[in-house]
């Protein structure tokens, strides 16, 4: 069923509903993606700069720098750290959540001697975070990549402060001429190989929308940004 907007008792039972599937039958899938990625825990901003180019991940960072007073901060797949950096500028903390400890160990490695930033292990579908703990949620590089994503969001409006900000940006095929995409995704095959069944390389800015209106967010801008290759950017807010 879809959440009306504004029905905090639906979305509240929507978001338990969701829960205890994952903690049924989530277990296994969850396992597969933490060891896909997992393997490329050494290489993979180098791999990410190769499948996308130098651009669209800048123009992310760009956009995560100008986002102001973002308080405390949830990351959800903060991968090896790339885009985190750019969050602790602007916030007064920065909890950094990965599913892969590999990835984690990377991040960590990083931002050694950085006071505001703590990093754990965490499913951004079903966390432990007590409800309402947070001012920011933000999602890169991950919405596209995960299965049922609107559980992903459910859980992001549950840990969210009324009024909070919820920051998604996501690689996407959508919008990309013919050449560069086949381009990208032969990269991605020669350095990832065969990605997982739910992958969704053409996210695009309508899909994600029916998703966070159905988790009860209102979107406050969205947009594609990026060169050759492609990145939507998405701030919405938790009325």
């Amino acid at each position: 069923h879809i959440v009306q907007r504004g029905s905090l008792s639906s979305q509240a039972a929507q978001t338990a509903c969701y829960g205890i599937f994952n903690k049924i039958g989530g277990e296994s899938m969850t396992a597969q993606k933490e060891d896909f990625w997992s393997r490329f825990a050494g290489t993979f901003d180098n791999d990410q700069r190769y499948i996308v180019g130098e651009a669209t991940p800048k123009a992310i960072l760009e956009e995560l720098s100008n986002e102001q007073s973002l308080g405390e901060v949830v990351e959800f797949g903060c991968g090896s750290g790339f885009f985190t950096r750019a969050l602790t500028n602007n916030s007064k903390s920065v909890v950094a959540t990965d599913l892969s400890e590999e990835m984690l160990e990377m991040a960590r490695r990083q931002f050694k001697g950085i006071q505001n930033i703590t990093f754990q292990k965490a499913n951004c579908k079903s966390t432990d975070f007590p409800a309402e703990a947070f001012d920011t949620a933000v999602m890169i590089n991950l919405i596209h990549v995960i299965e049922n994503p609107l559980y992903s969001l459910l859980e992001c409006h549950r840990i969210l402060k009324t009024g909070g900000k919820l920051v998604i940006a996501s690689y996407t095929a959508y919008s990309m001429s013919l050449l560069p995409r086949i381009g990208m995704i032969m990269r991605f095959l020669k350095k990832w190989g065969k990605p997982l069944p739910y992958f969704n390389p053409k996210l695009s800015p309508d899909h994600l929308g029916v998703l966070l209106d159905k988790a009860a967010f209102v979107i406050e801008e969205s947009k594609i940004i990026g060169d050759k290759t492609k990145a939507l950017y998405l701030r919405a807010k938790k009325e």
